[in-house]
């Protein structure tokens, strides 16, 4: 009796003409843009009628069919929605249906009912593109607007870690901010803040005095080895660069370079060559790529090529098409040794920058896992301030190990050396070429998860940062060590 009814349902529908319930035309319009900004991207040889598909997510309900001639919708057992496909480049008409589909579905369901024509667009759009690609999205006009702005800090500029006692020890100081412009260093003491002990405040209370969504005042009370003293600061809006760099001597001929990457891009790449050029003859880098991260492709290759010249970087895999490899244009102009110091925090092109300096022999990673979210995401901007987001673009190794959903591992693993004489151990094991370092990333088939679990996460920032620094100075300062572990 069900069966008899549903092919009773069918003739019905594919005999009745139904009509347009468009939500109003502003909203058939904006389908229409999406639908024609989305053809012209590759995405996995899709057609928008798969797009349409995705709208059955908006309800348990719904099923959605999109065939050769007919686009159909389902509720339950009965089709409610049967419309002839507008001719391909048609958008505007795929629009209107897109919008009748969805007054079919609210009118049957009382939680997108509740929805307001904003809401129920924005979840629509949304809808669209988890039938495109399961991470693909949509991006209100507001979040574009604030991920405009990522780059920007209102803060007094310091960052730093608990003494046992309670206390909050600097750690660093950002370039140009209140607390650099009124003196304050590294290794200063807050003992007090606006009168309060730093010991008897939360964590929260602290990142809240320090930074915050306006400009404030905050007073600081500082034991430092010139003295204690009061220091009042307004928290201001601070631009951080894209790369950081810092020059350590060693002695009097010589030093490690450290550049901390923060967002691969040009700027990070003008800001690393300038910092090569400045020092010729430095003795070693530490590329600091543990929050490193990035969509430009180009900008890695860039930063790569400083350092490797003419060798490829690392492929991008398109999900319609063939990989597209990028190799450096230039000469590298430095010869220098180079640690890269990676983390789970490494993602997108950053992990391709470390397997490129790795696969090509011209540096040791050291840290932990990076956290094989290597994709690049192909953003189309709509008229109304929002943006879709496709994660359309895969990122390989140049070998083509698949670095989403794996990422690169370290050669040495720094959550298995935390403490002085676990890093003595250590390089005398290597010096003694008794260190039994095994390579993960060689074998394309290894078990990620139980790779993860032998070098886990860090989860003191503090001894992260000792323990790298001393680890990275170590093998930078031993050529037999250095090139040992290259080697491996």
């Amino acid at each position: 009796m069900k069966f008899v009814k549903i092919i009773f349902s069918v003739i019905f529908a594919l005999t009745t003409n139904f009509a347009y319930a468009a939500m109003d035309d502003s909203a058939a319009m904006m389908f229409s843009e999406i639908y024609e900004k989305l053809n012209s991207v590759q995405w996995g040889g899709k057609n928008i009628g798969v797009a349409i598909e995705g709208l059955e997510n908006l309800s348990p309900n719904a099923h959605l069919a999109a065939t050769n001639d007919r686009i159909v919708l389902v509720w339950r057992d009965s089709i409610v929605g049967n419309y002839q496909k507008p001719r391909f480049g048609d958008w505007a008409e795929y629009g209107k249906i897109t919008t009748a589909l969805i007054e079919k579905m609210r009118d049957r369901d009382d939680r997108l009912a509740a929805m307001s024509d904003d809401e129920i667009y924005e979840s629509a759009v949304a809808a669209l593109m988890r039938g495109i690609d399961e991470s693909g999205k949509y991006i209100d006009r507001q979040t574009v607007l604030n991920n405009s702005d990522n780059r920007i800090l209102t803060s007094v500029g310091i960052s730093g870690w608990r003494e046992p006692r309670g206390e909050f020890r600097v750690g660093a100081v950002v370039r140009g901010s209140p607390a650099d412009m009124a003196g304050i260093q590294m290794y200063d003491l807050i003992d007090r803040v606006n009168g309060r002990e730093v010991a008897t405040m939360s964590d929260s209370e602290l990142d809240a005095a320090f930074q915050g969504l306006n400009s404030g005042t905050v007073k600081l009370y500082l034991l430092t080895p010139n003295g204690n003293r009061n220091v009042v600061l307004r928290r201001a809006t601070i631009v951080l660069a894209d790369a950081d760099i810092i020059y350590r001597p060693i002695d009097k001929n010589n030093g490690l370079l450290e550049i901390v990457v923060h967002e691969v891009s040009d700027n990070a790449a003008n800001i690393v060559n300038e910092a090569l050029l400045k020092h010729p003859n430095v003795g070693g880098v530490i590329l600091d790529l543990r929050s490193a991260r990035g969509v430009d492709a180009n900008a890695a290759t860039k930063i790569a090529g400083l350092f490797m010249g003419e060798k490829p970087v690392m492929r991008v895999s398109q999900t319609a098409g063939e990989d597209m490899e990028f190799v450096p244009g230039g000469d590298a102009i430095t010869k220098a040794m180079v640690v890269v110091l990676t983390s789970n925090t490494t993602t997108g092109v950053a992990e391709a920058l470390a397997s490129a300096f790795y696969e090509n022999g011209r540096g040791v990673l050291v840290g932990t896992p990076t956290a094989g979210n290597a994709r690049i995401a192909t953003h189309i901007d709509l008229s109304n301030g929002a943006a879709l987001e496709l994660l359309n673009k895969s990122i390989k190794s140049v070998s083509g190990i698949k670095l989403d959903g794996r990422g690169m591992f370290p050669i040495v693993c720094l959550s298995n050396i935390r403490s002085n004489k676990q890093q003595n151990a250590f390089f005398v094991n290597v010096i003694n070429n008794d260190f039994r370092i095994q390579d993960f990333n060689k074998n394309k088939s290894v078990n990620v998860d139980a790779v993860r679990r032998g070098c886990p996460v860090i989860t003191s920032g503090d001894d992260e940062d000792m323990m790298s620094a001393a680890v990275a100075t170590k093998i930078l300062t031993d050529k037999v060590i250095y090139h040992r572990l290259i080697a491996e």
